[in-house]
This record gives structure tokens, C-alpha cells and sequence, in this order.
């Protein structure tokens, strides 16, 4: 399609169909096919949910994520409330985000990707012409469904930093209305997809922090007019953007990471304002010079709360278009359902079908993969062994990969100075006044069931309750409440009881906490 340059810039904006390469950025490889492959799986997250079929209630509910609907109709009661959640309807997105510059002609380019949807009418051949219809079975035996479908759009904007830095440039990102049929065999009817025009539009801007620091700023709104704010979500909702994010690349810059960022830019990555979506850094943490994971070459800004790089599973072999998909559970459900369920899900969208055939046609081999894979919690480091907090020289924790040595039913902690184990008696001195279970177990005794690292590198205690009736149950079942070493004091200056002998059934139940858990079981 034809160019539209903004005046008075160098930037190009470039209305699609369909994702495409950028016109400056990574090149294509493996970084591009990551970057592509999570975006698209933000594009279409909810898009249709199992078991695919229009019968379905949960299908009836659409369109969750990103969803960029006309301002008079989302503020029909009020103002929205910002947040970076997504899952909220909003008629604006606003990103945030800093880069580094290394060159003096850096340039960015904003790919802004949503679904325009598009209504699918059956058609019935009636005398004189064609009559609306809800399903239309042809003389093939295949059933049709009016449903609504999306179409894939993107508006893409390549500009020179130093423009930026001058000037905003606002473009037009909307997709115009459109109307395509197709015939039904042997003349039974027709198939009639039709889009209203959706108007929308992109500023970007640029301020300097320092010397080649800069925040960057692209805020996408849907600029439609609403006639009537009362119509119901479904009817707005041909107007609006929907699972609307944004990926940013560029040549001669480098993004930083919001989540974690690095030493001395914590006050500007907390100064950046998102609303609607968030930023994360695209590509492996790998990438490119430095490779510290604090920095990478793209950013994807999602609905979707993601963390910085996120990579599609190799194993996955396709989208299930289901939030937080497990595709080996889906993919098993998918096949079991009925001839008669396969076809309804064929007949209700395109994508569904796909899916369908995908999972009809997988090889043993690609579903095996399914079943999951291990790999590495945490890099293996390189060198001597370091000195873990107590002193202790750092090994390989108990639950990762070819991990040797101590477990959670031998390995001791630091606690006042005493050596505490599996088997230690010690007193309950929880931290968090506020949280009931800490008010009922401050002062009260109990025994060290395990010590336990978690995957950030933290170490938690189990302890059983000495006068919980139900203590021994829980011991053989693995439930254990889990405290810091600084929430907890020896009972006894006597060093931990030696390690009960392989196989006992206690230490085969234990499960390791998270660093979120509480006290409770």
C-alpha cells in the first residue's frame, strides 16, 4: 500500500492487512520469529476458547484483552480508572519506555497490531434474492454459522530519534469498512463478512534524560464517534481495536528493562507512565552485547502482563487460542470431541478449523513433546562455588537439573548462631503482625520438618506445630507451614538429629514453598 508521510517528518506510516516484517529493525531470524510468534499469541489470546464451538457460553463472551472501544462509549458512566491492566475496556493505550541511543542516526519503529472484527452472515437463496439466517447446512453436508470473526491489521511508523526528539508525529491507524461474499454449493446461499470502518490514531514522542537516554512515549486511541452509548458491548465493539499491543525495535538503540532495571535508572523506569498495557523486553536475555537480560533490542506492550522476554515453548506446534494454555491437556481434550462437535467447531471460524486439523493430523512424536520438558531453574555458574548467605559454600539446590549432595532433609541453616535441621525444635516469632495465622502461632513451638531453597535463592523452613492435633498428617501428606530463618529461634542449643535414612516416606511427600506462600498449609 501506499505511503502516507506524516509532514514535516521523516517518518513513514504504513497501514497492513496482516503482521509483516519491520521496515527497520531486527532483521529476520531468530529474534524476529520470537518476537512474531509471542505477538501473535497476544493477538489472538481469547480469540476463540474450547471447545471452539458457537454453542459454547464462554464464546459468547468475547474480546477481553486490549480492547480500544469509542471514548463516548467507555465513559458513558464515568471516567476510566488507569491502570496497566488490559482486561479493562479503554478507548486509549499509552506506553512508556526507556532506550538508549548508541548512534547519532538511531530510529525506532512502532508496530501497533490489533483485530478489526468482522460479522459473518449466512445467507439463505430465497426467491428474489438472499435472507439472513442463522446456520445453512449445504448440499455437501457441511454446516455454516453466522458468527463474528476478526481480521488481522497493523500500522507501522519508522522515524529518526533525533526527529523525534524535535517534534510528535501523530498518524492515522484506523482500518477502513469493507464487505466480501462468497457463494454456497450448488446455489443454496451465501457467506457475507462485512467490517465497519474503525478510526484510531498513534502519537509518539520523545524526551532526552540524558545523554543518550531517552523515554519513549506511543499512545494508540480510537478516535470513533458512538451515536448511542447505550448500544450493548457487542454492537461497540465493531468499532473498536481489540487485543490491541504494540512492539517497538529500532537500529542503533538498545530498550531497558522497567521490570528489572539496571543500576542507577531505577527512578526513570519508575517515572514511566503505562496505562491499559505494559512494556517487557523482546528477545532471549541473551541478546545482543552485554547480554545481562537488563536490556534487548525490541519491546512487545501487551494487555497481558507478561515477563521481560517471553518465548513461545518450542514444543507448542500451534495456538490454542485459550489463556494460559496447557497444550497437551487442550489438545488431548480437543480430540475427544464428537464428529458431531467437530463439525459446529468447524463451522464457527476459520481458525477453529485449523486448529481442528492441526490436532487431527499431529504426528506422535509432536504430541509426545507435549507432555513437558525440563529445563534449567537458574544458569550454572561458572568458576569456584560462592559463599551462600550463612556461609555455606553454594551448590546446586535440590530440585534442579543433575543436583547432587545435600536435600531439604539434610541440609541445616544458620538460626542465632545454632545450627538448625530437620528435626530441630524451634519457636515460632512470625514478622507480619497483620496476618491472622502469624497472630495464632507467635511463641508456639514446633519442629523443622525440611530446609528448602527456593528458585529465587531463598531459603524457607518447614515446620510442624507441636500441639497441632492434625501435625502428624500433615507430615505424612508433605503440608508444612514455611518461615524465614529470621522468623524463627532454637528451642534447644542442640545441633539437629542425624537424617532419618533414604526412602523414608516423610521426605518423599515434601514439596518446596514459593516466595509468596504464607505461613499457612
Amino acid at each position: 500500500m501506499p505511503d502516507a508521510v506524516a509532514a514535516r517528518s521523516a517518518a513513514r506510516a504504513v497501514a497492513v492487512d496482516a503482521p509483516e516484517p519491520p521496515a527497520d529493525g531486527p532483521s529476520p531470524g531468530p529474534l524476529a520469529d520470537r518476537l512474531s510468534a509471542v505477538a501473535d499469541a497476544v493477538l489472538y489470546e481469547g480469540y476463540l476458547l474450547y471447545p471452539y464451538r458457537r454453542s459454547s457460553p464462554k464464546n459468547r463472551v468475547r474480546w477481553q484483552f486490549g480492547v480500544l472501544l469509542p471514548r463516548a462509549w467507555v465513559e458513558r458512566d464515568g471516567p476510566v480508572t488507569p491502570g496497566v491492566s488490559g482486561s479493562a475496556d479503554s478507548w486509549y493505550q499509552r506506553t512508556e519506555c526507556l532506550l538508549r541511543a548508541g548512534r547519532d542516526d538511531a530510529a525506532v519503529t512502532v508496530r501497533v497490531r490489533y483485530l478489526q472484527m468482522q460479522h459473518k452472515q449466512v445467507e439463505q437463496a430465497a426467491p428474489g434474492g438472499h435472507r439472513p439466517v442463522d446456520s445453512l447446512r449445504t448440499a455437501d453436508g457441511v454446516c455454516h454459522l453466522t458468527f463474528d470473526e476478526a481480521v488481522p491489521r497493523e500500522t507501522r511508523l519508522t522515524v529518526a530519534l533525533d526527529d523525534l526528539l524535535r517534534r510528535e508525529l501523530t498518524v492515522e491507524a484506523g482500518a477502513a469498512a469493507g464487505e466480501e461474499t462468497e457463494d454456497l454449493p450448488s446455489g443454496a446461499g451465501r457467506v457475507v463478512r462485512s467490517r465497519r470502518q474503525v478510526h484510531a490514531r498513534v502519537t509518539l514522542t520523545a524526551q532526552r534524560l540524558g545523554t543518550d537516554l531517552v523515554r519513549l512515549r506511543v499512545r494508540t486511541e480510537n478516535t470513533g464517534r458512538c451515536p448511542d452509548p447505550s448500544v450493548p458491548r457487542d454492537r461497540a465493539l465493531r468499532q473498536a481495536l481489540i487485543a490491541t499491543h504494540t512492539l517497538i525495535t529500532g537500529s542503533g538503540v538498545r530498550f531497558v528493562s522497567l521490570i528489572d532495571p539496571p543500576a542507577g535508572l531505577a527512578d526513570a523506569a519508575g517515572d514511566c507512565r503505562n496505562e491499559f498495557t505494559f512494556p517487557v523486553l523482546g528477545g532471549g536475555p541473551d541478546s545482543g552485547p552485554g547480554g545481562d537480560g537488563q536490556a534487548a533490542p525490541a519491546v512487545l506492550s501487551a494487555p497481558i502482563l507478561l515477563p521481560d522476554h517471553p518465548q513461545v515453548a518450542p514444543e507448542s506446534p500451534g495456538d490454542l487460542h485459550d489463556a494460559a494454555e496447557i497444550d497437551e491437556i487442550l489438545t488431548l481434550r480437543t480430540m475427544l470431541l464428537t464428529d458431531e462437535e467437530k463439525a459446529e467447531a468447524r463451522a464457527t471460524d476459520p481458525r477453529a478449523a485449523e486448529i481442528l486439523d492441526r490436532v487431527d493430523t499431529m504426528p506422535a512424536e509432536v504430541l509426545a513433546r507435549l507432555h513437558g520438558a525440563i529445563r534449567s531453574l537458574a544458569p550454572a555458574s561458572a568458576g569456584a562455588p560462592a559463599a551462600a548467605p550463612d556461609g555455606a559454600p553454594e551448590r546446586p539446590a535440590w530440585w534442579q537439573e543433575d543436583a547432587a549432595g545435600p536435600s531439604p532433609a539434610t541440609d541445616t541453616v544458620l538460626v542465632d548462631g545454632v545450627r538448625v535441621g530437620r528435626g530441630s525444635r524451634v519457636r515460632l516469632r512470625p514478622r507480619r503482625g497483620a496476618d491472622a495465622q502469624d497472630m495464632f502461632l507467635a511463641g508456639r513451638t514446633g519442629h523443622v520438618a525440611g530446609v528448602f531453597r527456593d528458585v529465587d535463592g531463598g531459603v524457607q523452613v518447614a515446620v510442624t506445630v507441636d500441639d497441632d492435633p492434625a501435625a502428624e498428617l500433615h507430615t505424612w501428606y508433605g503440608r508444612f507451614h514455611y518461615f524465614r530463618p529470621d522468623e524463627l529461634e532454637p528451642a534447644d542449643p542442640s545441633p539437629p538429629p542425624a537424617p532419618a535414612p533414604d526412602g523414608d516416606a516423610h521426605t518423599r511427600t515434601t514439596t518446596p514453598p514459593t516466595p509468596s506462600l504464607d505461613h499457612g498449609q
